[in-house]
């Protein structure tokens, strides 16, 4: 890792080799381009690396930065130069801030991976961005810290520090049950944003990944969790900063907890090995969903339908109020590889 951080400091000007770098327009997915927009179907990639752990807890750095590569060019239907160049010109140019929105409540033993957003970060300075101009966030330092980073202001360098550090907007917006104070880090430093939740099963949601990790970005999380956090995530997600910025997941699989969650239950943990990519978020929570219920049954343990907490925010976001993405396995063309 300590070549990797000493390289991520710098402005990231250097030339890609052909399993290197990636970018983003429009649609990601090229596989949608030729389909009619009325039958069009979002697009998941899930894809996985049974020896990403090898015989340690950490996932092999390298063996991240190449399942990377292997999601984003099965997602995009590029190489890995093309891909990520294509993230970069998603309505952007290379001077606007990327922002990482990474998330560190379960401890470290359930964060999204230091490997991963490195590997991001790596990927995007490789594709022309400036390091100062990719921000890595989350709700407060020590979920960063869980997440492996450290809080660093240098606008030579790749930023890292929590919204509560940035403020909140003064001025409340809402949206269905949803009134809370947005992050300054979302809404006026951050151009767009890749999302980078980790899998995990929630004491109250259900599911937790890429709509809820939007919880991190507001002041009063705490007051979005009544009746499953349904109708509250889907609301969230629904308020037009978050419609027009949160533009890509790279959901990270790589390990998860199925019972006990948010926090940390080396006992529920499992090694799914696996990057979840995607546009829409709706297609990417289902598919997350479908992988946990599976775990669960494969242990023993009953649906979280039959547990009291369906991730029911899910339907919700899709449905015609909300129009966030889909929930019907019909029309997300799942890939796995």
């Amino acid at each position: 890792m300590k070549n990797r951080r000493e390289f991520l400091k710098g402005t990231g000007a250097v030339l890609l080799g052909s399993q290197s770098a990636f970018a983003l327009a429009g649609s990601l997915s090229s596989a949608s381009a030729d389909q009619d927009a009325s039958s069009a179907k979002s697009k998941v990639v899930i894809a996985r690396d049974l020896a990403l752990h090898g015989q340690g807890s950490e996932p092999n750095e390298q063996r991240v930065i190449n399942l990377l590569d292997h999601a984003m060019t099965t997602y995009t239907g590029r190489d890995p130069k093309d891909a990520w160049k294509h993230v970069i010109a998603m309505g952007l140019a290379q001077d606007k801030v990327i922002g990482l929105k990474v998330n560190g409540l379960g401890s470290k033993g359930i964060a999204t991976h230091t490997a991963l957003i490195m590997a991001v970060a790596e990927r995007l300075q490789l594709a022309g961005v400036k390091a100062g101009n990719i921000l890595v966030w989350d709700q407060n330092a020590h979920f960063l810290e869980a997440c492996g980073m450290t809080v660093n202001t240098d606008p030579g360098k790749i930023r890292c520090y929590s919204s509560e550090v940035a403020g909140f907007e003064e001025q409340e917006s809402s949206w269905g049950v949803a009134r809370i104070r947005i992050t300054k880090i979302l809404t006026r430093e951050c151009a767009t944003i890749i999302n980078l939740p980790i899998l995990k099963d929630h004491s109250m949601a259900g599911v937790t990944f890429a709509l809820k990790n939007m919880y991190g970005v507001v002041d009063r999380p705490f007051t979005l969790h009544a009746d499953n956090c349904n109708p509250a995530v889907a609301d969230l997600n629904a308020i037009p900063v978050f419609r027009e910025k949160i533009r890509l997941t790279i959901g990270d699989a790589m390990s998860s907890v199925y019972d006990g969650g948010p926090g940390f239950h080396p006992e529920r943990l499992w090694y799914p090995n696996a990057l979840i990519v995607g546009e829409d978020r709706v297609a990417v929570d289902q598919t997350a969903w479908g992988i946990l219920e599976r775990k669960r049954a494969e242990v023993g343990m009953p649906t979280f339908e039959a547990a009291g907490r369906p991730p029911r925010y899910i339907a919700t976001a899709a449905d015609a109020s909300h129009r966030l993405g889909t929930n019907d396995p019909k029309r997300i063309n799942l890939v796995e590889v």
